[in-house]
């Protein structure tokens, strides 16, 4: 199983976007500033995540999540996160 998942800084609220086989490592990547686009961006919190049963489909997700529509999707879908 793959999965898209979305991050936003504690620091900036910017979102990170990415796709994974292995969650768990992944998250602790994030955590411990082993992926460059997110170290000085730390803390992050997951907000958000979608499970794919493959990684062509997960990937196009990831895609898509990455696009205007997409980060339109993601907004109208967590409303309720965005007014806390």
């Amino acid at each position: 199983m793959y999965f898209v998942y979305v991050l936003q800084s504690e620091k900036d609220q910017k979102l990170y976007i990415g796709c994974t086989n292995s969650l768990k490592r992944r998250i602790k990547q994030h955590e411990s500033g082993k992926v460059e686009a997110t170290k000085t961006r730390r803390p992050m919190k997951l907000i958000y995540l979608e499970g794919c049963l493959n990684e062509t489909d997960a990937y196009m997700r990831e895609k898509y999540f990455k696009m205007g529509y997409g980060r339109r999707f993601i907004k109208n879908r967590l409303k309720k996160y965005y007014k806390l």
